[in-house]
């Protein structure tokens, strides 16, 4: 007879109970790095125009600035999966705030590109850190039936950001007088990092992750904090789990390293978790990020005005679609849990790939004078593209690795899994102005098609390792 561990009672506990407000308070504690990711993306995207005037940048540092964003996600997401699985979730969740604050600061005073390339980097090293820390402790504090959709709405708050952003950079760019105006959003950013990192200070630490470190007291007193009736039930658990002889029996060996996602038993769920995501984000980090740029190079209204009123036309048009980023993390809220993880993933990367079609066919029209009627196919591509990226392998890949691996490995995988999405991301923004500079922007639409066509197949090859 296979004995059930302390922390299979009390998961079991938690899972069968319902929905309360405390979880859902927690829930919107852990939204921060999602938001915040969201947000720099469309405020660093807005402000391009502005610093690229202001600092006389070529496409490459532009591309350098872009990246350093994402890839300092690479090693925040990296180094804070195997360090939320050590040293807790709440301490990383409140580093990474803290770093996002920092490198906020430092991008609104910098005086050149150096300064400003650190600064998103260490935006993105903060943002980095909250995705495998905030993902790992949303699956730990929530019942199983409101996890996965609750787990979507996480990843979903990425739209919310860049929604927030677009007001933020629109209010202040319809009355701007100066290309300065960009400091001023970089600011913002830190603003928000703040507010989060103040609210999280009274939050509990992962229940789970403390009752799995041999903590039984601790994990007590967070267990309780979410469900006070279960509190008699909590304290007899912990306390047996707590004497010696059956501490001693329960106490988890040393922490496995980043190698076990390799072994056999593993490996094929790490392909499953990493590769999409990175081939996901090549497309979303690059169309995201650059969406104003590409309006503006597919010239919506031929107008030649200043470079403010251009970046306010394009931050507008920008905004317009990307509020089809949030339908979709909506859509994917409800299609989720109904139709598996695997099946939207891979409806949405096809979704995205003939999104991409439809902006190619979009610039040959808008290329001639005949036919100027290219700006509904414009839309219609940008809508295709993030309403079904949001509703398939936006809102499933970030789910992914918090459902496929244990408690002690949770971290770790959603850190590796993210980490390596964010080198897609770095590939994706940097690549991106390069390639539409040399070849124009069909050729960045066609990249993006065929990263998405490549999803797809890797989807449907490892889509079995889910067990939904």
């Amino acid at each position: 007879m296979v004995e059930i561990t302390p922390s299979q009672r009390l998961t079991s506990l938690l899972d069968g109970s319902p929905l309360k407000p405390i979880q859902r308070w927690l829930w919107v504690l852990s939204t921060g790095g999602t938001l915040l990711d969201g947000f720099v993306i469309f405020v660093l995207g807005v402000a391009m125009p502005l610093i690229t005037v202001e600092f006389h940048l070529t496409p490459e540092v532009v591309g350098l600035i872009g990246a350093s964003l994402v890839f300092g996600a690479v090693f925040g997401a990296g180094l804070g999966g195997p360090m939320a699985d050590h040293l807790g979730r709440k301490k990383l969740m409140l580093a990474d705030m803290i770093i996002i604050a920092v490198g906020a600061a430092t991008s609104a005073l910098a005086n050149g590109f150096p300064m400003l390339f650190v600064g998103q980097l260490l935006v993105g090293v903060g943002v980095g850190i909250d995705f495998p820390t905030s993902s790992s402790y949303v699956s730990e504090v929530l019942p199983k039936r409101s996890r996965a959709r609750m787990m979507v709405a996480t990843i979903a708050c990425q739209s919310v950001g860049m929604l927030l952003a677009a007001i933020i950079t629109l209010a202040l760019l319809k009355n701007a007088q100066s290309g300065q105006i960009g400091r001023l959003f970089l600011t913002m950013e830190g603003v928000i990092a703040l507010v989060f990192f103040s609210l999280r200070l009274s939050e509990p630490d992962s229940p789970h992750w403390l009752i799995v470190r041999g903590r039984f007291a601790e994990a007590a007193e967070a267990f309780i904090r979410i469900m006070p009736e279960q509190r008699e039930a909590v304290l007899q658990i912990t306390d047996n789990a707590g004497n010696p002889g059956v501490a001693n029996s329960v106490a988890p060996p040393k922490a496995p390293g980043i190698a076990i996602l390799f072994s056999r038993r593993y490996r094929a769920r790490t392909a499953l978790v990493a590769v999409p995501w990175f081939l996901m984000d090549i497309a979303t980090y690059g169309v995201g990020l650059f969406t104003p740029i590409i309006l503006g190079a597919i010239d919506l209204s031929g107008k030649r005005v200043g470079v403010i009123a251009r970046d306010f036309a394009d931050a507008r048009g920008s905004a317009a679609i990307d509020v089809f980023l949030l339908l979709g993390f909506l859509l994917g809220i409800w299609a989720v849990p109904r139709f598996g993880r695997i099946r939207m993933q891979a409806i949405g990367f096809a979704s995205m790939a003939f999104g991409m079609l439809l902006l190619t066919i979009a610039t040959r029209v808008s290329s001639s004078p005949a036919a100027p009627g290219h700006i509904p196919l414009v839309f219609a591509g940008f809508i295709l593209f993030n309403l079904l990226m949001n509703a398939g392998p936006n809102s499933t890949t970030f789910t992914l690795a918090p459902s496929l691996f244990p408690t002690q490995l949770r971290a770790t995988a959603s850190g590796f899994a993210a980490g390596v999405a964010k080198i897609g991301a770095t590939l994706g923004v940097f690549v991106l102005p390069i390639l539409k500079g040399k070849f124009g922007v069909p050729a960045v639409f066609g990249m993006m098609a065929t990263v998405s066509v490549l999803g797809l197949v890797v989807t449907l090859v490892f889509g079995h390792e889910d067990a939904e």
